[in-house]
């Protein structure tokens, strides 16, 4: 056995490690599930200009929307349009059938703001990265 590690991957090695996945998954969980497409998608905030001063980057599948990135403009911070995207995302994923919403977020950026919207501390991962926390939260959209 030849164990590799490279940064530079072939299209058609991580093509294999899907495909094995997704067919041990269907041992398991039923064939609409395995093979549904992610939704990828975004929701943004601009200004009068059409200037992108915030928004969200998620990805959606198995009945979870996980939020990647939510990133506010210092001048847009405190304004309530953080809020806004997140009921704007929540709302897109309730609507494609999605039940449940997760995301990260680090000891110096946003634990009380997800809180604060309804989410819950379901895991940490202390020292990531160093000398911080990193929050794992879910919600149950209705």
């Amino acid at each position: 056995m030849n164990i590799e590690t490279t940064t530079d991957p072939k299209k058609e090695d991580l093509e294999i490690i899907s495909k094995g996945i997704k067919a041990y998954n269907q041992l398991h969980i039923p064939d609409t599930v395995v093979f549904e497409p992610d939704t990828r998608f975004a929701v943004f905030a601009k200004n009068a200009k059409g200037k992108t001063v915030g928004g969200i980057r998620a990805n959606a599948y198995w009945n979870y929307c996980i939020i990647e990135l939510l990133w506010l403009s210092e001048e847009t911070r405190g304004l309530g349009i953080g809020k806004k995207l997140i009921e704007a995302t929540e709302k897109f994923a309730s609507e494609k059938g999605f039940n449940y919403i997760r995301t990260e977020t680090v000891s110096f950026q946003a634990r009380p703001f997800y809180e604060k919207l309804g989410y819950t501390v379901f895991g940490e991962l202390p020292d990531y990265p160093k000398g911080h926390t990193t929050y794992c939260l879910f919600k149950a959209l209705s």
